[in-house]
């Protein structure tokens, strides 16, 4: 798909109060700089005409986390109180399994999606993947998303941690990932973000280890 003049959806995935008062607090960005950055990317999408998808996620009633009904599955007010195009609910990470979004992006001649909300390794990561492998072209907004920590069998990883390599990894591949002030300046100007490729990624993180070596021999 040609990128000269993108025709972006903004994608608004899960932004629910179990994030922010519930039992799955986001901890890394700042859960309160990510909601603020949400609503400025809804709000500049809205002034560019950039049609806004909002996803919710539900779980069974009995669940510990997003149990239909209950407080923490509602959309926080960021989200709810602000106009979208579209809406849908879902449950597995991906905004397109079980639902109506490719469908939807074709209808209306959807090129590019901008990822917003939570969580970056989880739902984000799922929904990107699934994109690029559909044949879209997506931007990911690091500081209008989060993540959590985790311990399992495997080990321990901090949500800061989590939150920068997935990072890390989706622009080395797929998607360009950006901040909300970088990506409503190019709303105005047209500017494309940068995207990065695994080869390019991979070579600068070997440079950056051989000028290590060569520092502590030095």
């Amino acid at each position: 798909m040609s990128q000269a003049t993108p025709r972006r959806a903004l994608i608004v995935i899960d932004v629910q109060n179990e994030y922010v008062t519930g039992d799955l607090p986001i901890e890394y960005p700042d859960v309160n700089v990510s909601l603020a950055n949400i609503g400025r990317a809804m709000d500049a999408a809205h002034a560019a005409s950039v049609p806004v998808v909002v996803v919710q996620n539900f779980a069974p009633a009995t669940a510990p986390i997003f149990a239909r009904g209950s407080e923490g599955a509602e959309l926080h007010p960021i989200v709810g109180s602000r106009p979208r195009a579209h809406y849908l609910e879902k449950s597995l990470p991906s905004a397109f399994t079980g639902t109506d979004l490719a469908d939807w992006l074709k209808a209306n001649t959807i090129d590019t999606l901008t990822v917003v909300g939570y969580m970056t390794h989880n739902c984000d990561a799922s929904t990107i993947n699934h994109a690029l492998h559909a044949g879209y072209a997506v931007e990911f907004l690091s500081d209008a998303t989060g993540s959590v920590p985790y311990e399992n069998a495997a080990g321990f990883a901090s949500a800061e941690e989590i939150h920068r390599v997935f990072s890390v990894v989706l622009q080395s591949r797929f998607a360009a990932v950006l901040g909300t002030d970088e990506w409503i300046a190019g709303l105005a100007s047209g500017a494309l973000p940068q995207r990065g490729s695994i080869y390019a990624s991979n070579q600068k993180a070997r440079e950056r280890r051989l000028r290590q070596k060569e520092a502590e021999q030095a």
